[in-house]
């Protein structure tokens, strides 16, 4: 549960980072399923702030396939961590409503204007630590967990301060299980603990957090939460632009949302990858708004 009873939702429509079209209307989406009055219903004062202005180009820019984008999607975290930013320093909890995954290393480099070190959980099934030298697309949204590691262009590693980047021995990804071989190699060069599905399976969800919470918060000021949907299986949330069959339960995503409330450590979250063209009924964009329910305090009893 949020330590504030003050929430900021801060809408980004951005697809810029992702090959497929429709990630942008996410934010529309998590509106629409309600997410504003289920967490006022749990005593939250929820502030919306709308959503970020996103410039569509014609083209890739100078940068061209190898990083698609690139300086509309800089242009775009660089607002948004000086709006997550401003949100913590009015005493609020930055919920950052998405769009492609591109945006979260604009959250948490605005989280870390007031965090001296901040712990942060990937739920996903990819790792996002591609460069524009190992990507196999282009696509930024890959790319994010390493620019906020400060590993990457120096247009968007620049973003809220070079000093200003995430302990790789502070990161928690949780639910992986398609992951690039450059991805790989990083991550056992960093040390970076990963809990496979294959892990989630073996050891059950409830030990996997139970490490994960130890990890991210063991000497860090706060914790933040990047949630993309495709870490749930396709079954349970269809509305992604790149699903991977064999993620978590609709049941597995809960309980973690759950044990990260008693734990009481998350500072700030992120709700990305849903893309309601590709959704049955909004189905995706009710089970996030689910989630951030129970992560934000709500039980069943």
């Amino acid at each position: 549960m949020a330590k504030t009873k003050d929430i900021s939702l801060i809408g980004v429509p951005i697809d810029l980072g992702a090959d497929r079209r429709g990630v942008d209307m996410g934010p529309s989406a998590l509106r629409v399923a309600a997410i504003e009055s289920r967490l006022a219903s749990l005593g939250y004062t929820v502030h919306d702030e709308g959503d970020l202005v996103v410039r569509r180009p014609s083209g890739y820019g100078a940068f061209g396939p190898k990083l698609k984008f690139l300086e509309e999607i800089g242009a775009v975290c660089d607002e948004l961590h000086r709006n997550v930013s401003s949100a913590m320093e009015r005493g609020r909890f930055p919920l950052v409503l998405g769009g492609d995954h591109s945006l979260a290393f604009g959250s948490i480099s605005g989280v870390l204007q007031h965090k001296r070190s901040v712990g942060v959980i990937w739920f996903d099934a990819h790792a996002d630590l591609n460069t524009d030298e190992t990507s196999p697309s282009g696509n930024i949204h890959g790319m994010s967990l390493a620019l906020a590691l400060g590993i990457g262009h120096p247009k968007l590693t620049a973003i809220g301060g070079v000093d200003k980047k995430i302990d790789p021995s502070k990161v928690v990804i949780v639910g992986a299980r398609s992951i690039d071989p450059g991805e790989r190699k990083l991550i056992r060069e960093l040390g970076i603990k990963v809990f496979s599905m294959h892990d989630i399976d073996r050891l059950g969800m409830t030990r996997v957090m139970e490490e994960t919470i130890d990890i991210v918060r063991d000497g860090t000021d706060g914790v933040h939460l990047s949630l993309d949907l495709d870490g749930l299986d396709p079954e349970e949330a269809p509305g992604v632009g790149t699903p991977v069959i064999g993620g978590m339960t609709y049941r597995e995503g809960h309980l973690a949302m759950e044990l990260l409330s008693e734990a009481g450590c998350v500072v700030s979250m992120d709700i990305v990858e849903v893309n309601p063209i590709l959704d049955h009924r909004n189905k995706t964009a009710l089970v996030a708004v689910e989630l951030a329910a129970s992560l934000l305090g709500e039980r069943i009893l």
